[in-house]
């Protein structure tokens, strides 16, 4: 597990307790980072490094991205944006050559840069394209009323129940509504969650309530580490 350099297992404060109990329940092993999760490209005792931002949730194993063919990184397209790629999820093969590479584009950077510019740049043109449908889902296409730029048509009909249960990686982003570990109201959730749309068929809320089911079992699975950590 990628962590910033500055939290230390051997302390005693929250964080420290939480690695300490991921590191010796769950044998993981600690990778104290400071280039964000850039440090990916450095962690050469692996052939492979799944990358994953921390501000998503893993729905289902994606094991099977270990099997792509060899490259310096594999990610998905920023289907939202034009020719981008997303750094939310990589597949990364480390080695210090690369890591160089990141690290003089990072020393480089313009103050609006961040990890997806520098990847972008370095491997724009030059690594493999993994499809976004399954592997790189935001929060946000569920209060989308267009879905073409995700499912990859206007002919196909968007379903999102069928969109969640295909989906193995799903990335938190519903600005300005905060991320799922930060408190908001009650009113900020009206505001922000998907509507209800008028159907032949009568009131269709399924965008609605899948939106609210990713942030709800967020919420749950987070409870018991908050009660181990003292804060419930």
């Amino acid at each position: 597990m990628l962590h910033p350099a500055e939290w230390s297992a051997s302390a005693e404060d929250q964080a420290a307790k939480l690695i300490r109990k991921v590191r010796d329940d769950y044998s993981v092993q600690l990778a104290p980072i400071h280039v964000q999760h850039l440090d990916a490209f450095n962690q050469t005792q692996f052939r492979r490094v799944l990358s994953l931002d921390s501000d998503a949730t893993v729905m289902k194993s994606m094991d099977e991205l270990f099997l792509l063919p060899s490259a310096p990184v594999a990610m998905p397209r920023a289907y939202w944006l034009d020719d981008t790629l997303s750094s939310q999820l990589m597949l990364v093969e480390p080695s210090l050559f690369e890591f160089r590479r990141i690290l003089n584009a990072f020393e480089q950077r313009q103050s609006t840069d961040f990890d997806m510019e520098i990847v972008n740049e370095l491997y724009g043109n030059d690594c493999i394209t993994i499809p976004h449908r399954k592997y790189d889902l935001l929060t946000g296409e569920f209060r989308a009323t267009e879905h073409h730029r995700y499912l990859g048509s206007k002919e196909e009909k968007w379903d999102p129940e069928q969109v969640l249960n295909e989906t193995k990686f799903v990335h938190f982003s519903d600005w300005p509504l905060p991320k799922p570990w930060l408190p908001h109201s009650e009113e900020q959730e009206l505001d922000f969650r998907p509507e209800c749309r008028q159907t032949e068929e009568g009131e269709d809320c399924r965008d609605r309530d899948v939106w609210l089911g990713l942030y709800s079992d967020f919420a749950e699975r987070r409870e018991p580490w908050l009660m181990f950590i003292g804060c419930r």
